[in-house]
């Protein structure tokens, strides 16, 4: 496969972490190289390893997003196992706050999703340009390893991590039932096929962008189990729409950048009404959430700049 792209890799290694666990607020500025270095190995490694796999089989961005959901299922049901344990908050800011299991569902495997892997790794391939594997089997099977370590790092902090909670036989089952199917879609065949380009009208990348934040910060009005609903039907929806557009010839890089980094600017837009995991000062909760919305906007604006004039092939994965 040639030599390693190390560059982007370790950008991946650096941003996930950022973007899973401070991007919304969850912790003050002071604590980024603390997210990097305990936290990079198993949101970094995953991120880079779902991206490995979508862009060698040719399945794209359907690939990445299914895989991103196994992860999601794995690192909240089977790792920290907080999709299961409505007292995972209890020594945190949120403490009191827990959301019910529908609303933790969609909440913690949709924020995986989207903080954790899709829009690092849209940000890092729109900065560099490349779409290519990265990494050789040897390097690849590190950043297994690496993965394997931060994952087992978490799930054996008994306090810091599950809390004490252990999962029951029915709930490991559900677990692994989600990713065995999430994980088997992502290799159905039909992610590879290319289709033809076809016409139609497709929304400017901005006017998607804006739509898509409109919509992140439309939900945040959504709660219980209307806001269940109201979600599901906003998932379908997406999908269904984003297949459509993303089949015809004017859909371009710029809309994967604008719809990704959408959700990131929300992300960090709530980040005023998040608390941090951690006892925080006034000031330097002030400053965390100035700092995280203008990171999160350059990023973004960066990226979007990128990508114009971004020419790349056409096929089955959303681009």
């Amino acid at each position: 496969m040639g030599r390693a792209r190390w560059v982007p890799v370790v950008a991946l290694l650096v941003l996930a972490p950022w973007a899973a666990e401070a991007s919304w607020g969850g912790f003050p500025v002071t604590w980024y190289p603390l997210l990097v270095l305990f936290l990079g190995p198993l949101y970094g490694g995953a991120a880079v390893l779902i991206r490995e796999a979508a862009r060698r089989s040719g399945g794209g961005w359907p690939v990445i997003v299914l895989l991103a959901a196994a992860f999601g299922v794995v690192q909240a049901g089977l790792v920290d196992q907080s999709l299961f344990n409505p007292g995972f908050l209890d020594d945190t800011e949120f403490a009191g706050a827990a959301p019910g299991f529908a609303e933790r569902a969609l909440d913690y495997v949709g924020n995986h999703v989207l903080l954790s892997i899709c829009a690092p790794i849209m940000l890092v391939e729109a900065f560099f340009r490349d779409r290519r594997p990265w990494l050789g089997n040897r390097g690849l099977a590190g950043v297994g390893v690496l993965y394997l370590l931060g994952s087992l790092l978490i799930f054996a902090d008994d306090e810091g991590g599950r809390k004490g909670f252990l999962l029951s036989p029915a709930q490991s089952g559900l677990a692994v039932t989600v990713i065995v199917v999430l994980v088997g879609s992502a290799l159905l065949p039909r992610w590879r096929r290319a289709p033809r380009p076809g016409a139609g009208w497709v929304p400017h990348p901005l006017l998607f962008g804006t739509l898509v934040l409109a919509v992140h910060l439309g939900l945040w009005l959504a709660t219980g189990w209307t806001g269940v609903v109201v979600r599901v039907a906003v998932i379908v929806s997406a999908v269904v729409l984003v297949s459509v557009w993303s089949r015809r010839a004017a859909w371009a890089p710029r809309h994967v950048v604008a719809g990704w980094s959408a959700g990131l600017v929300a992300a960090a837009v709530g980040a005023a009404f998040a608390p941090a995991y951690v006892p925080t000062s006034t000031v330097l909760a002030v400053v965390s959430d100035v700092a995280v919305v203008v990171l999160a906007v350059a990023l973004a604006a960066g990226a979007y700049r990128a990508s114009v004039g971004e020419v790349e092939a056409r096929g089955a994965e959303f681009r």
